[in-house]
């Protein structure tokens, strides 16, 4: 059976923006047809943490992904960002994956501290919550994607990829772990 694998990416929030580098990215990776996953796109989501948030959890309870990537574009940075975690108030909730593994191999991808104050962070806590509430073991993960140019597209592209491969082993020794231990 395939890993299934949920992706999201978030709508523009400015008037003179005419995409969503999160969105980009996804849109170039459905278009790549040798992955032997199972990818869910859930896409455009609103720029709204509480509508966001209801849309992804909700496609979580319905298809018991495997795996999930949350994407949301970052102006400011020239490499994809993997989030160590995201806070709430005075709590944090860290990914249960290890992101210094994730990422070995990657030549465009840098593990960042700093989710930001934005709708990104929301999400990411928002999900690493619901997934905590419930007790799965579901790795989870979220990308900053800076924006996409001529130059960068092919080397982002790869190394997201590379992200989509290692979340799916990720989960594979998650699955193994948990059955070595019954």
């Amino acid at each position: 059976m395939k890993k299934s694998i949920l992706l999201t990416s978030f709508d523009t929030w400015l008037s003179h923006q005419k995409s969503n580098s999160s969105d980009d990215l996804l849109a170039e990776v459905a278009r790549v047809n040798s992955l032997p996953y199972d990818l869910t796109f859930l896409r455009l989501l609103p720029v709204d943490v509480q509508l966001a948030s209801f849309r992804v959890i909700e496609k979580i309870h319905e298809l018991q992904p495997d795996s999930i990537i949350c994407c949301g574009m970052t102006q400011r940075r020239t490499l994809l960002s993997v989030e160590v975690g995201a806070s709430c108030g005075e709590s944090v909730l860290r990914t249960t994956v290890d992101l210094e593994q994730l990422v070995a191999g990657a030549r465009a991808v840098e593990i960042s501290h700093d989710c930001g104050k934005f709708v990104c962070e929301g999400l990411y806590y928002s999900v690493l919550d619901e997934l905590r509430q419930h007790q799965q073991r579901t790795p989870c993960i979220f990308v900053h994607v800076p924006i996409l140019t001529e130059e960068n597209l092919s080397l982002i592209v790869d190394d997201f990829v590379l992200i989509i491969h290692q979340m799916a082993l990720w989960e594979t020794c998650l699955r193994l772990e948990g059955e070595k231990n019954i």
